[in-house]
């Protein structure tokens, strides 16, 4: 007989069936499936994108429920993960689904151009409840696989399942491969999963159900849309047919789109009645020939191929997106990026400018704006850190002496525009020239060499004067405040119903799932791991914010940094099984150390050379609060006799703690070290002074001798 009760028609495989197998399959299945919802959902819900962390938080969510649910052994026929995971294709691919609100101080690039579901409010919450009864039914075998050996053999089991999970989603992304590869990879994590447990009749429900979602996923393969890592792109003509393929297309325009929006046209430079924006500081300057030029945020290659018609003699074009940079080298009428004068670079571009030592004549700061975030754990854009007060000095500093500074942008508001006038003439010393084409399509310019024409004589084309706007200015971004499209520090009053629907859902479901399970919350739910979830989560914000300013705002960035971290935990898991501590006040203070340390040195005092140099002061930096956070929890998770209850506890806060990351749109990502820190002392008491109030019932009387971790290959 099967687990849950019905005939076996094919019996388990013993490789598969062991506990150590299940667990590390079913650890990195949950990885991959988090890491697909995520990219997957925003791509096609348009404005999910800007809510990205909350497809994280529920996923957090919904393993903490499954972990708690576990407990009551289900004896369930099947899996109803398959069936579900139908329902959300289905749902997110047929029912066109979005959201609209009122942006109000905040500015979301594209929302103007979606089409959005009448029931806006319930969008959200909708795609939210799906994602946690997704996570919900596949994380339930967890319960079990934490009690079956012992904390700390579990947790790195658990450990290096993750790990698999997210190199292996990486690797997709690095390959290329496209959602119908993904959705296969799921299906084959799956049938590994089952065949562990054994094959019955029942087992044809769910193949069949991911046979419905491989057909679903496999109809939209068949659209000519490439997936780069950040976008579902597509390319088309005037008329909206598809180009798919190199073709001559002469001098007609080939438009992009990304996620289902309008995002970039490609157009010769013989038709003067495009490119308008681009073309203003050559009006400006129509004498100038810029032999040296950097466009950040290069595209699909107007920039270049402008320069290029205007005589310059090398580009070096950075482009974040190394698909639409093909797309461009393919596509583009005046192929750009075939000239042997421009250098494409696939970087971030506050990254290259930190890497670079070249000077220019003119450096183009072109279309940049990013329709998602950067990373699930950190409200952060791609363009983010490029347009700081930071980022402009950088920029300063790799002008020649007559060199020019110029973005141009449809800014939608004019207090955005009025926002970076200021920050120009903070960084250069002067007021930049402006020029309008309706009350925030701007372009502006500034740097020595515009401060040498106006000396000169009157310019070629007219100098616009910002209109006035209602409310004070804005303040500056900078790169501890780097949200460029808010208006003013703030937590917008969207994001605060979002959040505290969530956070009710989550207080609802644990109450039901405690309930279910006959387990009371207050002998099975840990404070002390709730705390230390929270706290965690907040930290791994930072460090990722850290890397992200260091190092560049790229997909690649942000994989090794997750990457990177827990293998930190399988260290602290290593260290802690050998070399037991009895009392955990030195790692506290390890902690605490490393985190002043962190307060101390903000990530811009680490913009140093050589990078190698950068990268290990950076390194150390971010990584010993994080080295030391997982000692402290290993050592309390290793004590514990519920493993599975503490694990889901830890989950639990973490989903707070992706909701409390919201701070830093009002505070700042520095403060956060100070919660973060507030949050460790929490976590401190309620372990040692305050255990009336915290998991006594959780933790052994005696601690745990050392413990051998195996591979996970073995039981």
């Amino acid at each position: 007989m099967s687990p849950g009760g019905a005939r076996l028609i094919v019996p388990a495989i013993p490789f598969l069936a062991g506990n150590t197998v299940r667990l590390f399959l079913t650890s990195g299945t949950l990885l991959f499936v988090e890491l697909l919802l995520i990219r997957w959902i925003p791509a096609n819900v348009i404005y999910v994108g800007y809510f990205s962390n909350f497809v994280l938080m529920a996923s957090f969510l919904g393993i903490g429920l499954g972990i708690l649910l576990g407990r009551a052994r289900p004896r369930l026929p099947m899996s109803p993960f398959a069936l579900l995971l139908l329902g959300v294709v289905f749902l997110v691919l047929r029912a066109q689904l979005n959201v609209k609100v009122d942006p109000g101080n905040q500015i979301f690039f594209g929302l103007e151009y979606s089409t959005s579901a009448d029931t806006n409010f319930l969008v959200l919450p909708l795609v939210m409840a799906f994602v946690v009864a997704l996570m919900t039914t596949l994380a339930m075998p967890l319960a079990g696989l934490l009690r079956s050996m012992p904390p700390l053999r579990a947790y790195g089991v658990d450990i290096l399942g993750s790990l698999t999970g997210i190199g292996g989603f990486g690797l997709a992304s690095a390959f290329g491969l496209e959602p119908i590869a993904w959705f296969a990879i799921v299906a084959v994590l799956l049938s590994l999963l089952v065949l562990g447990r054994g094959l019955t009749a029942w087992s044809a429900v769910p193949a069949a159900a991911m046979l419905g979602v491989l057909l679903l996923v496999g109809v939209e393969a068949t659209r000519p849309d490439l997936w780069s890592p950040y976008y579902r792109i597509s390319a088309h003509d005037d008329e909206g047919q598809p180009q798919s393929a190199r073709s001559g297309s002469g001098d007609q325009p080939v438009h992009l789109s990304v996620n289902g929006i309008g995002f970039q046209s490609m157009v010769s430079t013989s038709q003067p009645e495009w490119m308008v924006q681009h073309r203003q500081i050559y009006r400006w300057l129509p004498d100038r020939t810029f032999d040296r030029v950097l466009v950040i945020g290069a595209g699909s290659g107007n920039d270049a191929a402008l320069a290029l018609s205007r005589g310059s003699l090398h580009i070096d074009a950075v482009e974040i997106d190394p698909v639409i940079a093909r797309i461009g080298r393919d596509f583009h009428p005046d192929r750009p990026y075939d000239d042997p004068r421009v250098t494409v670079h696939i970087d971030d571009g506050r990254a290259f400018l930190q890497r670079s030592t070249e000077r220019y004549d003119l450096i183009v700061f072109a279309l940049t704006d990013s329709l998602i975030l950067v990373t699930s754990t950190a409200n952060l854009r791609l363009e983010s850190f490029l347009f700081t007060e930071e980022s402009f000095r950088a920029a300063r500093d790799h002008l020649t002496e007559d060199g020019v500074l110029v973005m141009y942008n449809s800014y939608r508001e004019p207090w955005l525009v009025a926002r970076l006038q200021a920050m120009q003439a903070e960084v250069f010393g002067h007021e930049p020239i402006l020029r309008l084409s309706g009350p925030a399509r701007a372009v502006i310019a500034s740097g020595p060499g515009v401060v040498q024409a106006l000396e000169r004589g009157p310019l070629g084309d007219a100098i616009d004067q910002l209109p006035p706007f209602d409310g004070a200015a804005p303040p500056p971004a900078t790169d501890d405040w780097p949200f460029l499209y808010l208006r003013t520090p703030g937590i917008a009053p969207y994001y605060l119903v979002a959040l505290g629907i969530l956070l009710a859902f989550a207080v609802v479901a644990v109450g039901a799932a405690s309930r279910v399970t006959g387990v009371p919350l207050r002998r099975g739910f840990s404070p002390h791991f709730f705390v230390l979830g929270i706290a965690f989560l907040l930290l791994e914000t930072r460090s990722l914010v850290t890397f992200s300013l260091l190092f560049g705002t790229t997909w690649s960035v942000n994989a090794l940094v997750f990457f990177a971290i827990l293998l930190s935990v399988l260290v602290a898991i290593g260290i802690s099984a050998r070399f037991p501590i009895r009392n955990p006040a030195p790692l506290y203070v390890g902690l605490f150390g490393s985190l002043t340390l962190a307060w101390l040195l903000p990530p811009e005092q680490l913009l140093i050379d050589p990078p190698a140099l950068r990268y290990a002061v950076a390194s150390a930096l971010a990584f010993a609060p994080i080295v030391f956070a997982n000692l402290v929890f290993a050592h309390s998770f290793r004590d514990t006799d519920a493993a599975d209850m503490a694990f889901a506890s830890n989950l639990l806060g973490a989903m707070v703690g992706g909701a409390l990351e919201y701070l830093a749109l009002l505070t700042g990502y520095r403060a956060l070290l100070v919660v973060v820190a507030v949050l460790y002392v929490l976590a401190y008491l309620l372990a040692t002074r305050w255990r009336v109030l915290a998991d006594r019932l959780l933790e052994r009387a005696t601690p745990a001798g050392p413990e051998l971790i195996p591979s996970p290959a073995t039981d």
